[in-house]
């Protein structure tokens, strides 16, 4: 017995990353290790191959066509290696982001929308961003499981994702602080972290993303951020909402604006016009009809050059 304690302490040096442990709870997902600064870490965390959802991994990663991969990976953002070609999705797959055993749900920080999902200042913004102070307690948007939660190099800064029981991962980002640990459970509304300014970030906000197989999609999608509650519990996916800069398929004309990080003085409801796409029309036609630029129409709408313009679509064009 006394050799085991030893071996506990041993390990638990190892992986409290200079923490004291200060207690020991078994699980049901195996013995815990708590440390004193609040983290802890499963010791015998029973194997886990990361399904979180039996319907969507026997239609997407079991069927040859696709070849999509996601593995469980505690070290790693992105488990596929980018490798999952969504333009391979021929048909719509329906996807119960809720149902009676996973019914809640729960905004992830109550602050505006600063800026919203598309193409922006030269690059594709993959989420939303929220307003909120340094120190703002950040929740999980569902019930899940953590899959990352430490600093991230490629620019998030300290970084949670989870992987939830809907099929999807949310990432948050630039956060000051981490409240969970790599392979925890948590409930929807519970806290993850804390607000904050860390990784490449101008300014306090959350950095929030909606992926699939490490794909990213419009939050605005699944979420009505300024009624904080979800829009449907039904998503339908397919890989037009995929696209670069895509708007949400069923929102209002302002809905794709791109808006920049940092506020800026709102424009009056008399400065906007919007024209609605007719069969035959490009890009470069609207533009010209309308005094502007291709670059100028696509940063208004959060989308890209090559993106198909859809008949009856509203673009806003001043």
């Amino acid at each position: 017995m006394k050799n085991i304690l030893i071996l506990l302490v041993l390990i638990c040096s190892i992986y409290s990353f200079g923490q004291t442990p200060i207690d020991t709870l078994d699980t049901p997902e195996g013995k815990m290790i708590i440390y004193s600064n609040r983290t802890w870490r499963y010791l015998d965390d029973k194997i886990f191959n990361g399904i979180m959802n039996q319907h969507v991994y026997s239609i997407f990663e079991q069927d040859t066509m696709y070849r999509f991969s996601q593995r469980w990976d505690n070290n790693v953002c992105y488990t596929s290696d980018h490798k999952n070609d969504m333009s391979k999705i021929k048909d719509t797959v329906w996807l119960c982001v809720m149902d009676d055993a996973h019914k809640d749900f729960h905004i992830p920080v109550p602050g505006a929308v600063t800026s919203r999902y598309g193409y922006r200042s030269g690059r594709y913004h993959n989420g939303i961003d929220l307003g909120l102070n340094i120190g703002d307690t950040v929740r999980a948007a569902w019930s899940g499981k953590i899959r990352y939660a430490k600093w991230n190099d490629g620019g998030f800064g300290n970084l949670v994702i989870i992987r939830h029981h809907n099929g999807l991962e949310t990432f948050y980002a630039h956060l000051s602080k981490h409240l969970v640990a790599p392979d925890q459970e948590v409930k929807a509304g519970e806290p993850i972290g804390l607000g904050g300014n860390t990784g490449r970030s101008f300014g306090p906000h959350l950095h929030f993303e909606v992926r699939f197989y490490d794909a990213p999609m419009n939050p605005e999608e699944v979420i009505d951020f300024a009624e904080k509650e979800v829009k449907d519990e039904n998503l339908m996916v397919h890989r037009g909402i995929f696209r670069p800069g895509a708007k949400p398929s069923d929102a209002g004309e302002e809905s794709g604006e791109v808006i920049a990080a940092v506020q800026r003085k709102p424009e009056t409801a008399g400065a906007r016009k919007y024209y609605k796409v007719r069969s035959g029309d490009t890009l470069s036609e609207i533009a010209s009809r309308h005094n502007t630029t291709v670059s100028k129409l696509c940063s208004l709408n959060g989308m890209s050059p090559k993106t198909t313009l859809q008949v009856g679509k509203q673009l806003r064009v001043k």
